[in-house]
């Protein structure tokens, strides 16, 4: 039922103060967000740039007097340059809005509370507001859903005595509010990023740590209540064993586990210890954990990885000090997640620099950093859009005499092939190296570009491009590798404002309405008929490149770009088109653990083996859309039912959970 405010409908701009605030990233200031008061209107300012994107909208939004919105309107582009304009009224007893997601209206005797789909962070203050009036602090919202307001923690040391709070009910993670001694909003942390009261920019890492420490108590508790924990082992019975190098399913079996690791494999039938746990595996198949290769991660994402099944994942670039605290969370049991493998992100300086991990404006902050990267055990190095192409070979060859590898963006202005020589143990994104056979001398990939130009495919000619058989030859040559994320790529050019994105149709009706709204959505600007064309044409051109690097011997690393299991679920059903079922399975498992150099403990299910593996009902060697469905996962000594995962978290459970036993 709707949450309804009777209130006048009288037009009261001021019943959300104007403000000024910066957005901040890893310490700088990549844009703002201003409200200014115009008449009985507000008029939002929302910029970012940071790594030569980000979202830029004008909004104006009129409020009833007691803070409900009765008219808003966005104009602007989105991340990567797609348009934005959406828009919202309630009057004469009717909600009505039009957004890139859908468009709807609802009579009501009163204005309901309308989510926006292309909000800026100032939505919050708008949702905080009203939910705090609330006696239960709850709103049922349109289209859909509910939000729920928590009072987190007081923060007295912090920009003169501050409370924090979250709304919970918009997307898979918390957003969280900093609110002074008056109530007033003195920072926003969230999805969209960091804004803080200007003049306040100061306080924007204190309030990092705390909202990173109420997110660590929360998922703590978690933890406690949905890891299942068996001292003395476990035995999951009934199931069939996915061997990914033989591409072969074993007679019906019963796996026992203890201490973390496969005890042994017995025949189904086999008597088992008394004082083992059993799981029926309903005669499913036991396949060893997926890998991301390519991921961000956070304390949220840990969830989401493992009730898909993914049990390790290679960070590709995060803040340093903060993942290392996850780590090592994780591995004492503290908190959930999958297995993380470091990369150390280092970038160069220039005004589309990214900011994560660290920024050099010399050489020889440069190779500090990757000495220091070395020091603490990252392993690999990513170098991104803005790193100066001449200091390359400098920066590889003090990574490659520490013993670590090398991996990432092409930076703007030069070639895949020429960073391959300079020392490119692979490169980070398919786009990475097809920009490489399409862009002009001269092109400046720290732009959109890096995706707008994948439409450039649908006119190459794979077999017959002498640079794509230079850069075959060479990868080939060197052992280069080749981290996809042909699932990011795929949503970035094929996603169209009102229509799921390929993939979503196996996920999206399960999710929160706001998550699930936020993604239909036009990603790539200027969009004509003959460009979403070639943008299909470009996502199969991928397809095809990614078969002929396979068949000449180039190791593909699935990986995602993203923080959910449901994007590396796609991005293995990609592999699958491309190379077929068997070969993306073994990628996504043992492929993945051998070129981590994990191979000895995981990848492949055997006595001795760590026990990280998932259950589901079908064969994915027959119907890989098998894996979406995981009934039961196995990682570091814990048992983990996604259903009770997802039904925590305000998901539609997927299947139903493996039953206990015994």
């Amino acid at each position: 039922m709707l949450t309804l405010f009777a209130a006048s409908a009288t037009a009261h701009a001021a019943a959300v103060d104007p403000a000024r605030y910066t957005m901040v990233a890893n310490g700088e200031t990549v844009g703002h967000l201003r409200g200014e008061a115009d008449g009985d209107t507000l008029r939002i300012d929302f910029h970012v740039d940071n790594n030569g994107r980000g979202p830029k909208h004008r909004e104006t939004l009129t409020l009833s007097e007691n803070g409900v919105p009765l008219v808003w309107r966005i104009e602007g582009t989105s991340l990567m340059g797609g348009p934005v304009e959406e828009q919202y009224g309630f009057a004469d007893g009717v909600a009505r809005w039009r957004s890139q997601a859908d468009s709807g209206e609802t009579p009501a005797p009163a204005a309901p509370l309308y989510v926006v789909n292309d909000a800026s962070p100032w939505a919050l203050i708008v949702y905080e507001r009203l939910l705090r009036a609330q006696p239960d602090q709850r709103i049922d919202v349109v289209p859909g859903g509910r939000l729920r307001r928590e009072t987190v923690t007081a923060l007295p040391d912090i920009g003169g005595g501050l409370s924090l709070v979250r709304i919970v009910g918009l997307d898979l993670a918390p957003e969280y509010l900093a609110l002074d001694r008056d109530g007033e909003v003195f920072a926003l942390l969230g999805s969209a990023g960091t804004a803080i009261r200007e003049g306040e920019e100061a306080a924007a890492q204190a309030l990092a740590a705390a909202v990173a420490e109420a997110e660590t108590a929360r998922n703590v508790d978690l933890q406690h209540r949905l890891a299942g924990v068996h001292a003395e082992g476990f035995a999951v019975r009934d199931v069939r064993v996915f061997d990914p190098v033989a591409a072969a399913m074993s007679a019906p079996s019963t796996v026992v586990v203890r201490d973390g690791r496969i005890d042994r494999v017995v025949a189904v039938d086999a008597p088992l210890d008394a004082a083992l746990a059993v799981y029926d595996g309903g005669g499913g198949v036991l396949l060893p954990g997926l890998h991301d290769m390519h991921a961000h991660t956070s304390i949220e994402t840990g969830w989401w990885y493992l009730a898909a099944g993914v049990t390790t994942i290679r960070d590709m670039g995060n803040d340093n000090q903060r993942l290392a605290d996850l780590m090592r969370r994780i591995e004492a049991g503290e908190l959930a997640g999958p297995r993380i493998v470091r990369n150390g992100f280092l970038e160069g300086r220039s005004p589309y620099s990214a900011r994560n991990g660290v920024v050099a404006d010399t050489l020889e902050e440069a190779l500090q950093a990757v000495r220091d990267y070395a020091r603490d055990g990252f392993w690999q190095i990513k170098l991104y859009n803005s790193m100066p192409p001449d200091w390359v070979p400098a920066i590889a060859a003090e990574a490659h005499r520490l013993g670590l590898g090398v991996t990432g963006h092409v930076p703007a202005f030069t070639t895949p092939d020429a960073m391959i020589e300079a020392g490119y143990d692979e490169i980070a994104h398919f786009n990475q190296l097809a920009l490489g056979w399409v862009l002009e001398e001269g092109e400046d990939t720290r732009t959109p570009l890096r995706l707008t130009a994948m439409a450039r495919l649908a006119g190459l000619d794979l077999q017959a491009s002498p640079r794509v058989a230079r850069s075959l030859a060479l990868m080939r040559e060197r052992g280069t590798a080749l981290d996809t994320t042909a699932v990011i790529l795929e949503r970035l050019m094929l996603s169209r404002a009102g229509g799921i994105s390929p993939g979503g149709e196996h996920f999206l009706d399960h999710m929160p309405v706001s998550y699930r709204r936020f993604r239909y959505r036009t990603y790539v600007p200027d969009l004509t008929p003959e460009l979403d064309r070639d943008y299909h044409v470009g996502v199969e051109k991928m397809l095809e490149a990614m078969k002929l690097l396979h068949d000449n011997g180039v190791p593909l690393l699935p990986g995602t770009d993203d923080g959910t299991g449901f994007t590396v679920h796609r991005e293995i059903e990609l592999y699958a088109r491309a190379l077929g079922n068997a070969d993306a399975l073994r990628a996504g498992t043992v492929g993945a653990a051998t070129y981590l150099g994990l191979a000895d403990n995981y990848g492949t299910l055997a006595p001795g083996q760590a026990a990280d593996f998932f259950l589901v009902p079908g064969d994915p060697l027959q119907d890989i859309d098998a894996i979406r469905k995981v009934r039961l996962v196995s990682r570091a000594g814990h048992v983990y039912q996604p259903a009770a995962i997802y039904e925590a978290l305000g998901v539609r459970p997927f299947v139903d959970a493996a039953e206990r036993v015994r």
